[in-house]
């Protein structure tokens, strides 16, 4: 997401470079570039006009020091606004009640249930909640279902109702179960339609009245753009919606809703969620995105998701091994499981400063790990715990066991080599600091 718009951006901010300050006419010909870029991006001509007007009268009035370049300065304003123009922080959801009750609504398509089963690990993995979901889309066939597999998935319930026609009936039984078996949190998934209609719009409001939500989310695809925005609008009109969700932002979308939402309908963006995976969801960030969209990268958000897959205990471990030279291959094939938990390997690497761009036309295979893990997997415990016993009959063996080559098993054992030599250095390298620490002391 957002690639073609970053490099818009940075076409647009090539205008200024070379200038020696900054000046109504060079401002006025990299603003008039960027609202071209937005228009491309499926940026409304209104928010994008707003936009650039806000973004013009800042650069014109900004006192310009002299370390700072015209097109330094430009980046500066451009990531400022656009952070303020998405909701300038994260804006959280409020579960606090007894149960709290979240209210998911959207149209079909939009992603909707899968939605709820990522919110429901969400809230409880990041929160520590006892969470119930309650199926109350009883308009399409295999959203139960499909609910009740996403639940097991998350090991959280599903309260279903079966043969139960009526959503508010369903909702208010899993409200009260909730209170009597001390479940935290409520989430209830809504029908919904294949468009904005009288007749949706009557249910969910009927719904939303009878079971009063401490939080209600609109799910919208993020691939629609401005379909998306005015159909957000349509739920905010009936319903009054605290903040909405943009899904599949891993497709190809140009990034339109993103920017328009909040300063169409008013409301928050709260999430965004990508791909099928149950922990592929986050909570939406404007200044990280205006990194991202500005090729700044994302390193928080990165640092983030590795903290999340970080095994404290494990970690200690790794550093005496570390500290004792005895790194294993087995050490290495769980290094890569982490790494992978954490997430989509190209969204990974251009969360990174720099990378995003180097890396754009790159095709980088999520399962690149899979050659190494087979190899790894091919060997014995003693082969793994002692690469040095691995000679030309093992590795002959191991790359027929695995269904790869033996240049590739060369190849890996030759990385993993390197790997330990430089791991080891850097584990000296900071003890040697440590114990000079500790002398000048």
């Amino acid at each position: 997401m957002f690639e073609n718009l970053s490099e818009r951006l940075e076409r647009s901010f090539k205008i200024l470079k070379g200038e020696g300050k900054i000046t109504e006419i060079n401002v006025a010909e990299t603003v008039k570039d960027i609202r071209k870029a937005l228009l491309d991006a499926d940026v409304s001509y209104k928010v994008a006009k707003d936009f650039c007007n806000r973004v013009k009268d800042k650069a014109i009035g900004a006192n310009v020091l002299t370390a700072v370049k015209p097109q330094q300065m430009m980046v500066k304003i451009m990531h400022d606004e656009l952070a303020e123009f998405m909701g300038s922080s994260a804006q959280d959801i409020n579960i606090k009640g007894n149960p709290g009750i979240v209210l998911v609504a959207g149209l079909n398509g939009s992603g909707k249930t899968t939605f709820t089963g990522k919110l429901a690990l969400h809230i409880k993995s990041k929160r520590g909640m006892k969470v119930l979901v309650a199926a109350c889309d009883t308009f399409r066939p295999a959203a139960i279902e499909q609910l009740k597999v996403l639940g097991e998935s998350v090991e959280v319930p599903v309260y279903t109702e079966e043969g139960e026609k009526d959503p508010i009936k369903i909702a208010k039984d899993a409200i009260e179960k909730a209170r009597r078996e001390g479940y935290s949190v409520v989430i209830i998934d809504t029908a919904g339609r294949l468009a904005v209609d009288e007749q949706l719009m009557d249910e969910i409001s009927a719904l939303h009245r009878a079971v009063q939500p401490t939080e209600t989310l609109f799910v919208v695809d993020a691939m629609t753009g401005q379909d998306a925005v005015e159909t957000a609008k349509a739920f905010n009109d009936r319903l009054d919606f605290d903040g909405v969700v943009l899904t599949k932002m891993d497709g190809d979308t140009r990034g339109g809703a993103a920017l328009s939402i909040k300063a169409v309908v008013g409301k928050p963006i709260k999430f965004v969620s990508s791909g099928e995976k149950m922990e592929a969801l986050d909570v939406f960030h404007p200044s990280r995105i205006a990194d991202r969209i500005l090729g700044m990268g994302d390193i928080v958000s990165l640092v983030e998701k590795a903290q999340e897959q970080f095994d404290e205990q494990q970690a200690r471990e790794l550093k005496k091994k570390l500290a004792k030279d005895k790194f294993t291959l087995w050490d290495f094939y769980e290094q890569i499981q982490q790494v992978k938990k954490m997430g989509n390997i190209k969204d990974l690497a251009s969360m990174i400063p720099g990378v995003g761009k180097a890396i754009k036309d790159v095709d980088i295979d999520n399962d690149a790990f899979k050659g190494v893990e087979a190899i790894i997997l091919s060997m014995t415990p003693q082969e793994r715990e002692h690469p040095d016993i691995i000679n030309g009959s093992r590795r002959k063996r191991i790359a027929d066991g695995s269904g790869t080559s033996l240049p590739e098993v060369n190849r890996l054992l030759k990385q993993f080599e390197g790997t330990r030599k430089v791991m080891k250095t850097a584990m000296t390298g900071n003890l040697m600091q440590q114990m000079r620490g500790m002398r000048r002391k």
